[in-house]
């Protein structure tokens, strides 16, 4: 077993830096990851975290963010879920991080208490958290959310299939169908499954996530799916295989509507609709193992979430646990203060255009020997280009001369240091470099 959970966890451990040190990482005034005890029914005994922005939304989104086999919920904060925490802050919606105690720290998808509505084990404990979060910070029932890393991402399908009267949507990177990974004789590992030798059809796949709720005929939550083509740990063919699952669940066609490719080396297949919110997408990445996600990825799950939009906001205040530090400055800063001296900054910007979006990477580099602290960087879209989501920044107006500004934890680029945003734009053909970019309104180079 030890043998199986190094493998899971591969490459999944490596991005995460520090993650013994993340509260010291933040600024010391700012929203931090907390735990919570007696939240209710925890059959498994799994820990609860919980991360409330210091400006949450009136009645916020909850996102349910599940970590891989070894991690831990403050490793995958300031890792894979960290883009996630970054929007949390700008869009006031609250994440919830399971952690699992057993040893291995995996989490159960495979006995019969966990495959089962109400049966038991880390599903019944995931709910108890989301009740627990829902209750004291006047969650938004129709906006709960769940997205999930190897284990997690599992996990995310099995939360979906097993409660599909709570969730609206899962993003799973790197998982494998809703039982899938079943066993009944107390083994912990299903190697049929995580090999991709377990291939069913379509409808075989969805009766048995309905199995899992009997007598449910409601809907069933939109999915978003990961998986790198070189994957061995949970290997690539049980991401046709998810496919299949949620297609059939959704009551849509296994043809895409839509194929596309966001970036060079991904294939995007949407099913059932063409739009960023499709009943179900699956995004195949060339050549990558069990290390998803990469760079960026967590924007497009994001926008598939349907995370970036924003309500009134209030403050935690006394519905806040104890140990969450106070309200502070909202986030990101509005008013940026840093001078920026003729010619002392620098822009290297790459984009990834296909039919009819592209991504943007911008890299700003502060060339200058005093630092900037607050900051926003102007450019101007060519004509037909529009914003549909973004990354460590906040951008305005969506087409035509937009203002990207800082967020909290990025506000300060010190003397030669860089920072990166980036954002997801539609075209109507245009695909060419912005222009006319400018720091706190001095002119930068553009590499």
């Amino acid at each position: 077993m030890r043998r199986h959970l190094k493998a899971l966890v591969g490459i999944a451990a490596i991005p995460v830096i520090a993650a013994t040190v993340l509260l010291a990482a933040r600024p010391a005034a700012a929203a931090s990851l907390t735990q919570v005890t007696n939240f209710g029914a925890n059959p498994s005994n799994l820990n609860m975290y919980i991360y409330v922005p210091d400006n949450v939304a009136a009645k916020p989104a909850i996102l349910v963010a599940v970590h891989y086999c070894t991690g831990s919920a403050s490793a995958v904060f300031s890792g894979y879920a960290r883009d996630y925490v970054t929007a949390a802050d700008q869009y006031g919606y609250i994440i919830v991080f399971p952690e699992a105690t057993r040893s291995g720290q995996c989490f159960d998808v495979y006995s019969p208490q966990a495959l089962t509505r109400g049966g038991g084990s880390d599903p019944v404990g995931i709910m108890s958290m989301v009740s627990y979060a829902q209750q004291r910070y006047n969650g938004d029932s129709d906006r709960i959310y769940v997205t999930g890393f190897s284990s997690g991402a599992m996990m995310t399908n099995v939360l979906a299939a097993q409660y599909p009267d709570v969730f609206a949507a899962g993003s799973a990177f790197m998982g494998v169908p809703a039982g899938c990974f079943a066993t009944t004789d107390g083994s912990t590992w299903n190697s049929q499954c995580s090999g991709g030798q377990i291939i069913k059809s379509a409808q075989e796949w969805g009766d048995l996530a309905r199995s899992m709720y009997p007598g449910y005929g409601g809907a069933y939550p939109r999915m978003q799916l990961w998986h790198g083509t070189a994957d061995t740990t949970l290997s690539y063919p049980n991401f046709a295989e998810e496919i299949k699952q949620w297609t059939n669940l959704n009551g849509v066609s296994q043809t895409p509507v839509l194929t596309d490719h966001p970036q060079s080396t991904w294939t995007r297949t949407r099913y059932g609709g063409s739009g960023t919110t499709a009943p179900v997408e699956g995004v195949s990445v060339e050549g990558v193992g069990h290390a998803l996600p990469q760079s960026g990825m967590v924007g497009y799950a994001i926008a598939f979430l349907d995370l970036a939009s924003s309500g009134p906001t209030s403050s935690p205040s006394s519905s806040t646990p104890s140990s969450s530090p106070s309200s502070q400055s909202p986030s990101p800063s509005t008013s940026p203060s840093g001078s920026v001296a003729p010619g002392a900054c620098q822009v290297a910007y790459t984009t990834n255009a296909w039919s009819t979006g592209l991504t943007a990477n911008v890299t700003i580099t502060n060339t200058s020997t005093t630092a900037v602290n607050g900051w926003s960087m102007t450019f101007t879209l060519p004509s037909g280009q529009t914003i549909v989501s973004g990354w460590n920044a906040t951008y305005a107006p969506a087409s035509g001369e937009v203002t990207a500004t800082n967020l909290s934890y990025n506000a300060t680029i010190a003397p030669n240091a860089s920072i990166g945003i980036g954002f997801q734009a539609t075209h109507t053909g245009d695909t060419a470099v912005p222009t006319g970019f400018a720091l706190n309104g001095t002119a930068c180079g553009v590499a």
